[in-house]
């Protein structure tokens, strides 16, 4: 049986400060096997939960429940949630399917627990020691990508030194709280013994009891770094005012005027360049005299190693997708395919990323870039194209019709149900191939060479794959090469029609050809040979050497003709080298 998270920050953490496991083993009434498993753990990243067999089912929701009660101790007694509501609210925002009869029995234990509570005790205020961290978030304006967003920084400060850095991260979520601590931690080198911050969303909520419960991810990430970690009171902030001042300072200085960056990675990048050059220049509060650099490299020496192990900051959501196939993911819905209509759907969610997977085989089913704000649908157009293919008559009203260029979409419109049907399943298997993006250029390109003619999977996958892996030769189209050069060869004219003359011995098969050509041609011209050019022909035809040869190759799906091959006679024998036969190229 799992042991409470808590239980296994106090048993890394007093591990971390020398204590013997014997000792932490009595002071936390555990067994010594559970302290060398959890003091021992290399990576304490979460893992997707197992299916319980038992237990309410309001359980996975109750989270959501007692925030809406915890807040309504700030309203009036007569604009509260009743039992009622509460239930209502469930069924209209969450998948939850319980009955009335368990919403009611749960709100009536929570009332019943949080009955008379006292009032909250505060923290008193800390001397800040080497290797301490105050966290915060704050938002400013930047550019990404060519557009203005509202980028939340994550400002860190550590107030022995005065060093102060911020990262830029999309929200203020758990994900995003340890993504951006983990920038910090390998920006620095170590990590501090202990972080303070506010109850944030992305770090844990506070109770009516005055205690801040973690989050999933953020107490699996206090964990796997050994941290301690101290919570200010709420609208306290002179309780960490290094990192209040650090927000407005590092606004003012590094964001003013809007930074421009092509991600957020990018962008966190610069900021922590820009705060190493604010280090050097500026000098620490209590040592006047000396740069905020200097300070802060004796500073490291209280800082704790990285672990050996990243931690990966993933949430896992386990999801039923509706009768589309979306899944809904933080108020955004994501296309996990028709296929995955009202089937579960495990989601790993990053803060970066949402990676939709089944449960029962593991297969892969889309993978987006995690959308912030509300209301959005995002969807694979390779997913929606397989339906379609079996359903033409709905291309017209389908939701991947703006993803698809405009004279492509053209296209499709004017052909008739039966092309229509492989063409779109011909596009379906060039993207499960090579992806949309690729797919369409191909499109492009037989669009271009050939209107008339339908798309088929054996010419289109092809095209797709050269053009994802950057092979494709002939962007222009399908052209027909120049053959003039060839006819000039065969007949034995120059460009103005006249008749090339050709010396040389004549041994040489090919003009010993075109000498007979010509002499068949013009008789009368040509007078006779002499016994040994004879004899020289008669040897040439008898297979000791080989006459030019005109060769048809493929290239890129494109027949052109090669160059016309003259192999001269062996030496010896009637065999021609390996490297020279015309038969091998």
């Amino acid at each position: 049986m799992a042991i409470p998270m808590p239980i296994v920050q106090d048993i890394r953490r007093l591990d971390r400060q020398g204590m013997s496991r014997a000792q932490i083993a009595r002071r936390l009434h555990v067994d010594r096997g559970t302290v060398a498993k959890y003091a021992d753990m290399e990576d304490c990243s979460p893992k997707p939960k197992a299916d319980r067999r038992y237990g309410s089912k309001i359980d996975p929701y109750a989270h959501l429940v007692d925030g809406w009660l915890e807040a309504d101790r700030m309203l009036p007694r007569k604009q509260r949630h009743t039992i009622r509501r509460v239930h209502d609210r469930l069924l209209a925002e969450t998948d939850y399917d319980g009955e009335y009869s368990t919403t009611m029995r749960y709100v009536h234990r929570w009332r019943e627990a949080n009955r008379g509570v006292p009032d909250r005790e505060g923290y008193v205020r800390l001397e800040w020691a080497a290797g301490s961290m105050q966290v915060d978030f704050g938002v400013a304006r930047a550019r990404i990508a060519g557009e203005m967003a509202d980028v939340h920084c994550l400002v860190v400060s550590l107030p022995y030194s005065n060093m102060r850095l911020c990262v830029a991260l999309p929200g203020e979520n758990a994900e995003c709280l340890c993504h951006g601590l983990m920038l910090v931690f390998e920006h620095i080198g170590g990590v501090p013994p202990v972080i303070v911050m506010d109850n944030a969303t992305g770090a844990g909520r506070r109770n009516a009891k005055g205690e801040v419960a973690l989050t999933g991810v953020f107490s699996a990430f206090v964990a796997h770094y050994r941290l301690e970690v101290r919570f200010c009171n709420p609208y306290s902030g002179n309780e960490k005012g290094s990192v209040e001042n650090a927000v407005g300072f590092l606004r003012r200085n590094l964001m003013v005027p809007p930074m421009r960056a092509e991600s957020y990675g990018q962008l966190s990048r610069l900021l922590l360049e820009r705060c190493d050059g604010l280090a050097r220049d500026s000098c620490c509060p209590r040592l006047p005299d000396v740069p905020v650099a200097e300070v802060f490299d004796e500073e490291r020496a209280a800082l704790m190693p990285l672990p050996s192990t990243a931690f990966d900051p993933v949430r896992w959501e386990s999801r039923t997708a509706d009768k589309y196939g979306l899944v809904d993911i933080d108020s955004n819905r994501y296309l996990a395919g028709p296929d995955s209509a009202r089937s579960r759907v495990l989601a790993a969610i990053r803060w970066d990323t949402v990676t939709l997977t089944s449960p029962a085989t593991g297969e892969l089913l889309a993978e987006y870039p995690r959308q912030y704000g509300r209301s959005r649908n995002v969807e694979d157009p390779a997913l929606v194209l397989p339906r379609l293919a079996v359903k033409p008559r709905a291309w017209r009203e389908s939701s991947i019709r703006p993803d698809v260029p405009d004279d492509i979409r053209a296209w499709l419109d004017s052909m008739d149900e039966k092309t229509l049907r492989e063409s779109l399943k011909a596009i379906g298997d060039a993207c499960r191939a090579a992806g949309f993006d690729p797919a369409m250029q191909a499109c492009g390109e037989i669009l271009r060479s050939n209107r008339d003619m339908g798309l088929h999977a054996d010419s289109l996958t092809p095209i797709a794959l050269r053009m994802r892996d950057g092979e494709w030769e002939y962007p222009g189209g399908i052209e027909e090469p120049d053959l003039s050069g060839y006819d000039r060869f065969i007949t034995g004219t120059d460009d103005g029609g006249e008749r090339q003359t050709r010396s040389g011995d004549p041994g040489d098969p090919t003009q010993a050809r075109v000498h007979d050509r010509e002499k068949r041609t013009h008789p009368e011209d040509e007078p006779q040979p002499d016994p040994d050019t004879q004899r020289a022909r008669r040897h040439a035809r008898r297979g000791h050497a080989q006459p030019a040869r005109l060769h048809r190759t493929m290239v890129h799906g494109r027949t052109r003709l090669a160059r016309a091959i003259q192999t001269p006679a062996p030496a010896q024998t009637g065999r021609l080298p390996r490297r020279q036969d015309p038969r091998r190229l």
